[in-house]
């Protein structure tokens, strides 16, 4: 029972931060993307503030200053940068299956930087992963889009965040990681908003959008605490790509976008060769476990 829980948070969850992508869309319609993170992280930091709080736990605290820490900071803001830009700038549906390659750029990472042990059959999948998002991208191709590498540049940073967490403290919560992770966004948006300009002075409507991109961000999140809270992670997991399937469907009904065969059968690859990647991981920890205990 508790994996089926699991199962609804972590598809709840990415159903979320498909719709907080969407708000964010509409929103860079005709807001500049530096504005759009300054917002999101300039309201988003203090609700995890509050929460943090709330555990008896301080913001600002030295374990912040934690090299691990400030590092995932730095992909944090490399990652989401990248991505919204990405967002703002390339079909939806496109962007969301590149992103799918992120846990197959986690696992490369863990090989080169962190030195974990990876044997042939998930660097096969890795390169298969990787394959896809070149057939999703089509570099030198008619139809291929410049701004798709965006989302590259994202996924190479939300990797480089995900690898850094593995290396912080088991003291810090949750709560104390997003609200810092929330600040570096906003000091990223203003900082890009430096540079680029073009603020406006939101409309009611854009208000609404923006608030609609935080609100639906923000319960995808604690979704998904829940979700790795409850059940087994084999169980719960592989339903993180479902995202890409509610990315499609809002692409197809909002935005008009209709995937081609390159761009599925890519997005099929990249997902296929996660799902054996994590299966994979999975299988070796429990023989391990199992050595272990003999």
């Amino acid at each position: 029972m508790e994996n089926v829980r699991g199962i609804v948070m972590m598809v709840v969850s990415m159903a979320g931060f498909a719709m907080e992508d969407m708000f964010v869309k509409l929103s860079a319609a005709d807001m500049p993307t530096g504005q759009i993170l300054l917002f999101l992280g300039a309201f988003g930091a203090p609700l995890f503030w509050a929460l943090a709080r709330r555990e008896g736990k301080a913001v600002l605290s030295r374990e912040v200053l934690a090299a691990p820490i400030l590092w995932r900071n730095l992909g944090e803001m490399v990652g989401t940068a990248g991505f919204v830009t990405s967002l703002a700038l390339a079909p939806l549906s496109s962007v969301s299956a590149i992103l799918q390659a992120t846990p197959l750029a986690v696992t490369f990472g863990a090989a080169l930087v962190l030195g974990e042990r990876v044997g042939w059959r998930r660097w096969t999948a890795i390169a298969v992963g990787f394959l896809g998002v070149m057939v999703v991208i089509r570099p030198g191709a008619e139809s291929f889009d410049l701004a798709s590498l965006w989302a590259v540049v994202g996924v190479i940073g939300l990797a480089g965040r995900d690898l850094a967490t593995r290396r912080v403290p088991a003291s810090t919560s949750s709560m104390q990681i997003g609200a810092w992770a929330f600040l570096t966004v906003a000091v990223v948006g203003a900082g890009m908003l430096a540079v680029g300009g073009g603020a406006v002075w939101p409309s009611a409507g854009q208000l609404a959008l923006l608030i609609g991109a935080l609100g639906f961000g923000f319960a995808g999140y604690w979704a998904l605490i829940l979700a790795t809270r409850a059940g087994d992670v084999s169980a719960i997991v592989p339903f993180r790509y479902t995202r890409l399937v509610f990315a499609m469907l809002i692409g197809f009904l909002v935005f008009h976008e209709r995937p081609d065969a390159w761009m599925l059968g890519g997005a099929t690859l990249i997902i296929g060769s996660g799902l054996y990647s994590f299966m994979r991981e999975q299988r070796l920890r429990r023989l391990s476990l199992r050595q272990a205990a003999e």
